[in-house]
């Protein structure tokens, strides 16, 4: 009995206890320190967790999304990934629901598009961390006299001898286009992630005015295929987002500015919006559940997601609007809102969507349609609308 007695008490001094769990979190490598002390906050001034040790891993949006779809068990209980993940991983079970509690907070507080771009079906499954993944205008203001329509832009950038990127063999920039001519492509899906019909209107007269003015722009002297800043020389003009502000304005200096995308002939370019988003794994624990349910709510609160904004090596732009608020002196974000108000929020595509896409851009590019009637032209786009509608098994096309 002493003797036991004995090891008790050396247990004790030794501060063995009982095991604490671990609330695994997956975020991208320039944001894992800051995420780390956002959770020894959040765990200081929560005690009822005080059973859960909070471990923050390296793992960025595209790689967490796909290890949650490889295998669910073995995945973070809490990860970032970009919202047209959104219904694959709803549909692998690697999302739960957000708690109801907090869904109608969510709701007022945060940016709509981000709102939705977080929902399924019309229900929430993951909680909106920024509201900045878009595309917008960079530009040198000492070479671009008039940002606000595409054809003065080219020609300004001609006469200087600089150059203007857009990446159009590109899914994510095409539609900037065809959008904003009037056309729309849009997959529905269900509540589970499931991909049920397709809304295309790409053959159409507005879909012929959208792929004219790419044939167009493809054949001016000034026009270069491409989105990163880091690759572009002698540039005047950029179509691009927030994540090339740095370098865009390492290469403009004083010259820098951005703003909305133009109009060409006389319609203005639209394109996809889109966010980061926070999702939470079900657990079969409702003790951790409700761990990781607080924790989620307060690494995307407004409060971390200005604070986020303002650490120099990470400045998401913020999906909660009172965050939003302090943000207005940053050139790029604010060129991206005025952009989101054409935009139009990236739903779920499925992966053929992006080489279809790819496809008809590099014909563009290698002027397959230079001279083409508008017959011609027809048949491509009711070629396209036809392909993209076979990717769902019962899909809606045309109106």
């Amino acid at each position: 009995m002493k003797k036991i007695l004995a090891i008790l008490s050396a247990l004790l001094l030794t501060g063995c206890t009982a095991p604490r769990q671990v609330i695994r979190i997956w975020v991208a490598e320039n944001t894992l320190d800051f995420t780390q002390r956002q959770a020894e906050i959040f765990m200081a001034e929560h005690p009822e967790y005080a059973a859960f040790t909070v471990v923050v891993e390296p793992v960025g949006e595209g790689d967490a999304a796909n290890n949650m779809l490889t295998d669910v068990d073995s995945g973070a209980d809490l990860y970032v990934f970009a919202q047209d993940q959104l219904a694959r991983l709803a549909s692998a079970g690697a999302l739960v629901e957000v708690e109801a509690s907090r869904e109608e907070r969510i709701r007022r507080e945060h940016d709509p598009s981000a709102v939705e771009a977080a929902s399924l079906g019309g229900v929430l499954y993951a909680l909106p961390m920024t509201a900045d993944n878009g595309y917008f205008l960079y530009y040198d203001k000492s070479v671009v006299s008039d940002p606000t329509r595409l054809e003065a832009i080219l020609e300004d950038c001609r006469q200087a001898g600089k150059r203007f990127y857009m990446e159009i063999n590109n899914g994510w920039y095409q539609p900037a286009f065809f959008f904003g001519a009037g056309a729309a492509l849009r997959y529905d899906t269900d509540a589970e992630g499931r991909m049920i019909g397709m809304d295309c209107t790409y053959a159409s007269s507005a879909g012929l005015r959208a792929l004219r003015a790419l044939i167009d722009l493809a054949a001016h002297p000034a026009f270069v295929n491409g989105s990163s800043a880091s690759n572009a020389t002698n540039m005047g003009a950029l179509v691009s987002g927030v994540w090339d502000q740095a370098a865009v304005q390492s290469l403009l200096g004083e010259n820098y500015a951005a703003t909305a995308l133009p109009t060409v002939a006389g319609w203005q370019l639209g394109g996809f919006s889109g966010c980061k988003l926070l999702g939470v794994k079900p657990q079969t624990d409702a003790r951790k559940l409700a761990a990781c349910d607080a924790l989620a709510a307060w690494l995307t609160s407004g409060e971390v997601q200005l604070a986020r904004y303002r650490e120099p090596a990470i400045q998401w732009g913020p999906s909660h609007t009172l965050a939003q608020a302090e943000t207005g002196d940053n050139l790029a974000l604010s060129a991206l809102r005025q952009q989101a108000a054409h935009a139009t929020v990236q739903g779920q595509y499925p992966n053929e969507y992006w080489n279809l896409a790819s496809a008809l851009g590099d014909d563009i590019l290698a002027r397959r349609y230079v001279g083409a009637t508008d017959e011609e032209l027809m048949r491509v786009l009711v070629s396209f609308q036809t392909t993209a509608g076979s990717y769902v098994d019962a899909p809606s096309i045309g109106r």
